[in-house]
């Protein structure tokens, strides 16, 4: 079993930047793929980034694309999100979890085996 935690949200202005961590219990979290999706209010989970097991493939949602940056450190058992220049419609709670199959393709929340609890991002304008 996996369990996750993310950290580093907060209340920002737009044009600040964030980096989310995701902390990982477990010995096999390196054997796993991960992704970060995110919720504003009153809209789905939808997709942002993920990446594989061994950090050679990940893949973004075109919204975020060049500004976000997904990465991690299998020695620390932890996956980050970098949020540049950040705008008010990334206001929401952004999530990560844990893909068993290890190969950072997953574009929706289906599949995923493991889910944190998730990390509050607001930007203010």
């Amino acid at each position: 079993q996996v369990r996750l935690g993310e950290s580093g949200g907060g209340l920002v202005q737009a044009g600040d930047s964030l980096r989310l961590s995701c902390a990982a219990s477990g010995r096999t979290f390196s054997s796993y793929a991960m992704g970060w999706f995110r919720q504003a209010p009153g809209k789905e989970r939808e997709f942002v980034a993920t990446i594989s097991w061994s950090g050679g493939v990940r893949h973004y949602a075109d919204s975020v694309k060049g500004r976000f940056t997904i990465s991690r450190d299998n020695a620390k058992n932890t996956v980050y999100l970098q949020i540049n220049s950040l705008k008010p419609e990334d206001t929401a709670v952004y999530y990560c979890a844990a893909d068993s199959s290890g190969l950072g393709v997953r574009r929706t929340t289906w599949g995923y085996d493991y889910w944190g609890q998730g990390t509050q991002v607001t930007v203010s304008s």
